[in-house]
Order: C-alpha cells, then sequence, then structure tokens
C-alpha cells in the first residue's frame, strides 16, 4: 500500500494483519481521488472508520490542508500516527481514537471532503450518515465504500446520491448537494 500522488508519493503505508482488515486497493483509491480531486486543495478532510489512515494521507499528500482521522481500534490508531510521522503529515493531522458515530455526534467541526470506509455490513455507513450532512461545508461531499450488495439512501439530510461506480465487489457512493439547477 502507498501514496499514489502528492507530497508523499510513492511513500509506503504501513496497515494491520487480519482477516479485519481490508485496504482500500490502488484502483479504489485511484478512482475515489479521480472523482474528487477539485475539492481537495485547502480542503479538510474527514477519514472516518480510518484504518491505516491512507485515505486520508492521500488527501493530505494532494493538497488538503487538514484532515481529521477516527477509528474506535487502539491498534489502528497507532499505524495511522505511524504513517502520518513516516509521510511527515502529522502536522496537518488530528487523530482521534474513538467510536466514529460518538464522534459524529459531538464534534463541532466542519469537513469540506469525508471519506467513510467502515467494516462492510454493519449498516456504519447508514448510522453515520444520519448524522454527518450537519458536519459538512455546503460545497462539501461524502463518498461512502461499501460492499456492492450494500445499499445506500438516495439521499442524507441535504446531501444527494449523486453516482455510484462499482468495481468488482466494492461500490463507491458519492453524495454532494444538488444545486437548483442540476
Amino acid at each position: 500500500m502507498r501514496v499514489i500522488t502528492g507530497t508523499a508519493r510513492g511513500m509506503k503505508l504501513k496497515t494491520l494483519e487480519g482477516l479485519d482488515v481490508r485496504p482500500t486497493t490502488d484502483q479504489v483509491k485511484e478512482s475515489i481521488f479521480s472523482i474528487i480531486q477539485f475539492e481537495i486543495p485547502g480542503a479538510r478532510v474527514l477519514d472516518l472508520f480510518a484504518g491505516s489512515g491512507q485515505l486520508g494521507i492521500e488527501a493530505l499528500s494532494r493538497g488538503a490542508s487538514q484532515a481529521t482521522f477516527v477509528d474506535m481500534a487502539r491498534p489502528s490508531v497507532a499505524v495511522v500516527k505511524e504513517n502520518l510521522s513516516h509521510t511527515h503529515l502529522s502536522d496537518k493531522a488530528v487523530v482521534k481514537n474513538e467510536d466514529s458515530i460518538a464522534f459524529l455526534s459531538k464534534t463541532t467541526d466542519t469537513f469540506d471532503v469525508a471519506l467513510l470506509d467502515p467494516p462492510y455490513g454493519k449498516g456504519l455507513v447508514l448510522k453515520a450518515l444520519q448524522t454527518l450532512p450537519s458536519k459538512m461545508s455546503h460545497g462539501g461531499v461524502i463518498v461512502c465504500e461499501t460492499s456492492k450488495e450494500e445499499e445506500l439512501p438516495e439521499s442524507a439530510g441535504e446531501f444527494s446520491k449523486i453516482k455510484e461506480y462499482k468495481y468488482g465487489k466494492i461500490k463507491l457512493t458519492v453524495y454532494r448537494i444538488r444545486e437548483e439547477n442540476d
């Protein structure tokens, strides 16, 4: 697993081993950042269910101004911190060791880009989408990575499902606020 482009281009990232770990493939990561490339420079990014932190680190490497990484597993938080240090991006990061849904309910921060890649099949994206829209900036974008079987709602708060992309067993769902002329 590596950073694809930007200031940390080519740097290898650590990940946890085990059956519960499912790092985003380079193909899917490339697709995510192709979809949101114009939102990244200067953005405040939320990497919810951070795992190794690779999505938030990719955003920072591509010019995001700040990223918040949230994961409830201590080993994941340790790997995120190690990866941030290795890529020299720690100064732009906030790392939270807590439940992602609880974090959303209490944070007062606002985000421009939210990247959600939770464990599949546990309904965590649906739970996050109940609160997340109120934490997003008006021009923000939410990208959810799920299994292709997982159905997500057509809307979440003011955000509407704009498009779905499928890559084998993986589905990306993109939410944005629809403008009146869309």
